[in-house]
């Protein structure tokens, strides 16, 4: 996706770097409203700087969370219409046959209505055979009469199926316009995140992604990491088999890229990271972080266990699978891809136990 490219490197240094990024900041606080003004902020170091992307990023995250709820409602809005509009056109096909039988029946009896019953009789060569048509034509007109009341209920029918298709149909376009909106917040964000980022010299731009790295429990950071050989280890800790393979699932998506609104099996964002490992166990997820959260039972940060699900910020904007030792895999955002990361790196909202 576009908004995941990463911008073209510009060597810049000195004044000219530090009136880059003043400018660039500048134009990032009037796009985002960061303290509800929109000058410039100058002199700002390195750390200054990542801690607004990060900011960024928690906050296209929140959005990509609700694009996510959105999507699911509008997704199933979609499956409903076509199940009703799908049902109408089945009922209209059967009412349709039962009008051609009522006409065919309609015309045998103008055809056959003009003689009085009696000179019928009078002139039949076989008046046993004239009785017995007789009373079948009495059988008719009770069959018509059924067919008549059939056709009423069918119609009844089709019509609250198209009032509940109508019904539908609003509700989608409402997500489809919700969507929407969230794409924007989601693409404004990151491009100002971007452009935060690019104005940075070469080399504070290369530092800041290796102080992402160590922070997030890369090789280096000088802290106890688990890797995909010793992750054999925290998946044999799980508490049983389909955490353990959830747990697997995610060891093998690491170094995959971060895409929001993606579920696998190529890119992830955080909950369609944690939707797809859990799928990969037999077990369904919800599609939100806020729905996760309220899955299975929750339980403590002292309490964890490998293959719990846990969540960061006061808006349970973010997920990550516990494998153990204090540590998760996660899809972070779009300066990363997935990997192992300390539960330390966001502030700790809670957890859940799905199995």
């Amino acid at each position: 996706m576009a908004a995941h490219r990463k911008p073209k490197q510009r060597t810049v240094g000195g004044n000219t770097a530090r009136a880059a990024a003043t400018i660039a900041l500048a134009g990032a606080a009037t796009a985002t409203g960061f303290d509800g003004i929109g000058h410039a902020e100058p002199n700002l170091t390195p750390a200054q700087v990542k801690a607004k992307v990060d900011k960024l990023y928690e906050e296209a995250e929140v959005a990509t969370e609700k694009y996510n709820g959105a999507k699911e409602k509008a997704d199933a809005a979609e499956g409903r219409l076509k199940t009703l509009r799908d049902e109408a056109a089945r009922k209209t096909d059967k009412l349709n046959s039962t009008r051609d039988a009522l006409g065919s029946m309609a015309a045998a009896q103008y055809r056959e209505g003009g003689l009085d019953p009696a000179v019928q009789l009078a002139l039949s060569s076989d008046p046993d055979r004239y009785l017995d048509s007789a009373e079948f034509v009495d059988r008719a007109s009770t069959r018509q009469a059924a067919s008549l009341a059939s056709v009423r209920e069918q119609l009844r029918e089709i019509e609250q199926l198209r009032g509940a298709a109508h019904i539908e149909l609003t509700s989608l376009k409402s997500r489809q316009a919700e969507l929407k909106r969230h794409k924007k917040t989601i693409t404004s964000k990151l491009a100002a995140a971007r452009h935060l980022l690019a104005q940075l010299p070469a080399d504070q731009r290369a530092t800041e992604t290796q102080h992402a790295s160590r922070d997030s429990g890369g090789a280096g950071g000088g802290r106890d990491t688990l890797t995909p050989t010793t992750g054999t280890a925290s998946t044999a800790q799980a508490p049983n088999s389909r955490a353990a393979a959830a747990i697997a699932y995610a060891y093998s998506k690491i170094g995959s890229p971060y895409v929001w609104g993606a579920t696998g099996p190529d890119a992830f964002d955080c909950s369609g990271l944690t939707q797809a490992a859990y799928r990969s166990a037999g077990i369904s997820l919800p599609r939100t972080t806020y729905a996760q959260i309220d899955t299975g039972r929750r339980v403590s940060r002292s309490e964890l266990q490998p293959g719990d699900l846990v969540f960061f910020y006061s808006a349970i904007s973010h997920v990550g699978i516990y494998i153990g030792n204090g540590q998760m895999i996660h899809a972070p955002n779009p300066t990363s891809t997935v990997r192992i990361a300390p539960l330390d790196e966001m502030p700790f909202a809670g957890a859940t136990r799905v199995v």
